[in-house]
């Protein structure tokens, strides 16, 4: 596949050219966490085909995009998952976002379809505290971890464990939960993450620019990621990272990532919502110029949150 010319590439006003896609496939959830804005959503709704998803991404490597990432909802609740995976256009990297519920299962065909890697909510090791947050029913939280080692067995790897911090809930479990990572030999990766005002959640937020500073005291080395130069951090033998999306302006400056939402609208920014831009039904023919304005609707630094 030929690069594209620059001229042929998504760049916003500030100079962001847009390198990575995320896509939700599903607002659909089996979980019901405390935190997620879309509450457990059963819906089907407005969920793209396998061949818009597939024209989508296409028009997106067009312009140059390598990276994409699968999410929803959970994307696993799709059972054409992997008809989705064999349709897209070569890539750098294809990875996916899930709770990891159904993943032990699926974790081989989503391997062998061209999925590279995965990222699994996991916000507890401990099972009580797991449940309260995911409101799920004795059993799922077992899947979960037989998921992760099934994800590094197949090769999906390397996966990051996503950890929402939750104040006076999972904040004391890091350690806790580097001691899991370790165990994987640098297949599993930490990535902790400032929890997001999607809902009324004020009552659950860390501190977050305190873990950092723990984290900076504990680890051997601290090296800095291109994407939102976001830093990591080295604490024996465990890799980790801290994502903080909220009042960031670094983080925005550096985004390169477009977003797809599950009904086919192109999201510039996360935390906008009247900025969409409608791909759904549209023509192949015409996407390449819907892509153009939803980059021009792109904001350097978005302060002011809105519920979405």
């Amino acid at each position: 596949m030929n690069a594209p010319h620059k001229s042929d590439l998504l760049t916003d006003a500030y100079g962001r050219t847009i390198k990575s896609l995320r896509i939700s496939v599903t607002d659909r959830c089996n979980l019901n966490c405390i935190y997620c804005h879309n509450e457990g959503s059963k819906g089907t709704a407005g969920e793209m085909s396998v061949g818009t998803i597939s024209n989508i991404v296409a028009t997106a490597v067009d312009f140059g995009v390598s990276r994409l990432k699968i999410s929803g909802g959970e994307p696993l609740l799709r059972k054409d998952m992997e008809d989705i995976l064999v349709s897209l256009p070569p890539l750098k990297d294809v990875s996916m976002t899930t709770n990891g519920v159904l993943l032990r299962e699926r974790a081989l065909s989503l391997k062998n379809a061209g999925l590279g890697r995965v990222n699994i909510s996991l916000d507890s090791l401990n099972e009580a505290n797991y449940q309260y947050i995911t409101k799920c029913r004795n059993g799922v939280f077992e899947k979960v971890i037989e998921g992760i080692r099934a994800a590094v067995d197949v090769g999906l790897t390397p996966v990051k464990l996503n950890m929402v911090l939750l104040k006076d809930i999972n904040e004391s479990e890091i350690e806790d939960m580097l001691s899991f990572v370790r165990e994987f030999q640098g297949k599993v990766i930490l990535q902790l993450i400032q929890l997001m005002d999607f809902r009324d959640v004020d009552s659950y937020h860390v501190d977050v620019d305190e873990i950092e500073k723990e984290l900076e005291l504990k680890a051997g080395c601290v090296q800095v990621r291109e994407l939102h130069h976001r830093k990591k951090y080295l604490i024996d033998g465990a890799e980790v990272e801290l994502v903080k999306p909220v009042d960031n302006t670094e983080f925005c400056a550096n985004c390169n990532r477009l977003r797809v939402t599950a009904d086919g609208k192109l999201r510039p920014c996360l935390l906008v919502n009247d900025d969409l831009v409608d791909v759904s039904n549209a023509p192949v023919k015409d996407m390449p110029s819907l892509f153009r304005l939803a980059v021009s609707r792109r904001v350097p630094y978005y302060r002011e949150q809105k519920e979405i």
